[in-house]
Formats: C-alpha cells, sequence, structure tokens
C-alpha cells in the first residue's frame, strides 16, 4: 500500500516512530491494533482556520480573467446569459 502524505505529516509520523524506538511500519501498526482494540481514538484533525485574506468571488475571477484575450470574449454570444440553456444543454432557443 502507498499512503500520500503531506511532507509535514511524513516528517512528524517518522518523528514519532523514532521516538518510540520503532520503524514507521512497526508504528503504524501498533496505532491500527491500539484503534480496533478500542484503546485509542482516532479522530480527525480539526480544521486550521485560513491565513489567506478573504476575497469576494468576482475579485478571485477577474483575477483569473485578466489573462483572457480580447478576442476569446469577443467570440462568446451575445445572447449568451438569456439563452444559458440553449448553449450548455443545447435545448431550443427561447423566444424572448
Amino acid at each position: 500500500m502507498i499512503l500520500h502524505l503531506r511532507s509535514e505529516t511524513e516528517a512528524r509520523l517518522s518523528a514519532l516512530a523514532a521516538a518510540s524506538g520503532v520503524s514507521v511500519d512497526d508504528y503504524l501498526s501498533a496505532l491500527v491494533e491500539k484503534q480496533s482494540s478500542g484503546d485509542v481514538a482516532v479522530t480527525c484533525p480539526q480544521e486550521q482556520p485560513s491565513t489567506r485574506p478573504t476575497r469576494h468571488i468576482w475579485e478571485v475571477i477577474a483575477e483569473n480573467m485578466k489573462n483572457v484575450p480580447r478576442e476569446d470574449f469577443d467570440a462568446l454570444p451575445r445572447d449568451g446569459l438569456s439563452q444559458i440553456d440553449h448553449y450548455v444543454y443545447g435545448v431550443p432557443k427561447r423566444t424572448l
């Protein structure tokens, strides 16, 4: 089995195993045994609040769209919003 861990998680796991004097495999095996016997409860850690500044969605969209060439915007249909079902799902255009 291959586990994909963040580098900081892998380093912490290695340090915990080394502090216990066992390999990472043996350390994980012991954790699984304790969990299955009810000796230890494994819970998901609480999410840490983001340190990134909060931005409005339109600011994110504007940033992502700033490098789109003008000719790509010019190629979009002028009635794209009012006829979205036609362009997305292929239904006949509505008469407005």
